[in-house]
Parts: C-alpha cells; sequence; structure tokens
C-alpha cells in the first residue's frame, strides 16, 4: 500500500464530515471506473457528500466508491488512491495535494506558474494553479414591454373603484 493513502483517506474523510468535498483523479490510471465519456481525463474533479443520494458513499483501504449524478444518469464511479492526487473541502475552502500521484501535464503547468493558491496546504508541494475560467453572469430577463394601447374613453376619464385585474405571471410550473 502507498505511504501516502492513510494520509489521503483522513483528509479526506474529515473533509466529508464537515460537508460536501470536490476529488481531483486522473481517471486515465488504472482501477479508476467513470462514465466513458470523462475516461481520458487527466484532471477530473467529483463532488463527494454523504448526503448525496442514493447514500452509499463508501471510503475504505481501496479508495472511494460512489454513485453519482451524469448528466442526469446514475453511474458507480470508482477511484483508487492511487488516481487520488488533491482533495478540496468546499465548506473550509482548504485544499491538500499529492504531487507525486499528479498527471505530468498538471505538473508541468504548475512549473510555468509559481503562485499558489489562497487557502492551499501543501502535501508535500506546490499544487497546480487553478485553470481561469470565465465565469457565468445571471442576469434577470424581463419581458419586452407591451406597446399601449389607446384608453377606452371611459377609462380615460378616471380611474374606478375596482383596482386593476393582476396581469398573468409568464413562469409555470414544470414537474
Amino acid at each position: 500500500m502507498d505511504n501516502k493513502v492513510p494520509e489521503k483517506k483522513a483528509r479526506l474523510l474529515a473533509a466529508l464530515d464537515r460537508g460536501m468535498v470536490m476529488i481531483h483523479l486522473d481517471a486515465r490510471r488504472p482501477g479508476v471506473l467513470v462514465p466513458h465519456s470523462l475516461r481520458d481525463e487527466s484532471h477530473l474533479r467529483l463532488n463527494l457528500s454523504y448526503r448525496f443520494d442514493p447514500p452509499d458513499l463508501t471510503v475504505g483501504e481501496w479508495g472511494v466508491r460512489c454513485t453519482l449524478s451524469f448528466s442526469g444518469s446514475r453511474f458507480k464511479v470508482a477511484v483508487p488512491w492511487s488516481a487520488l492526487f488533491a482533495v478540496t473541502s468546499h465548506v473550509t475552502k482548504e485544499s491538500w495535494a499529492y504531487p507525486d500521484d499528479m498527471p505530468i501535464e498538471l505538473l508541468q503547468q504548475s512549473m510555468v506558474t509559481t503562485k499558489v493558491p489562497e487557502g492551499v496546504t501543501e502535501a508535500a508541494s506546490p499544487p497546480p494553479a487553478p485553470v481561469e475560467r470565465p465565469r457565468a453572469v445571471l442576469r434577470e430577463v424581463l419581458p419586452p414591454p407591451e406597446p399601449e394601447a389607446p384608453l377606452p374613453p371611459s377609462e380615460a376619464e378616471g380611474p374606478k373603484d375596482e383596482p386593476p385585474e393582476p396581469r398573468r405571471g409568464h413562469l409555470r410550473l414544470v414537474k
């Protein structure tokens, strides 16, 4: 057994006790079981939590096993410890990296950039710098204004005692 396994296991279990965790793995390594479309990923990130449905997350001597959802389909994932090279807690924002297990592509990227992300604890040497991706921005989208129609003569004279009829919403509930 790899001498880093007890530390990886302890860090992952401690982070899972606090909430959701992201594991970073090389999906090309032997023993990794992920959907076919992700098998060639050198840096695959998976979110884990004891609260996921079904609650079958298992962290053992071999590695991590659980059922996760990918594009709406469930898949039984298996990740041996040798494929896992970093753990990130969503709750505490702490990260632990294991550079000896990182894919060579990521190590080369980290040599080009020497910046160590804030809140990262080094396990052996600095983790790779995060890849900057454009962030999605949410904006409120309003329906186009309705053209104003001329008021009928009876309404143009002034307000009535009756409140105006409420507009019907443009959203509908889909189950």
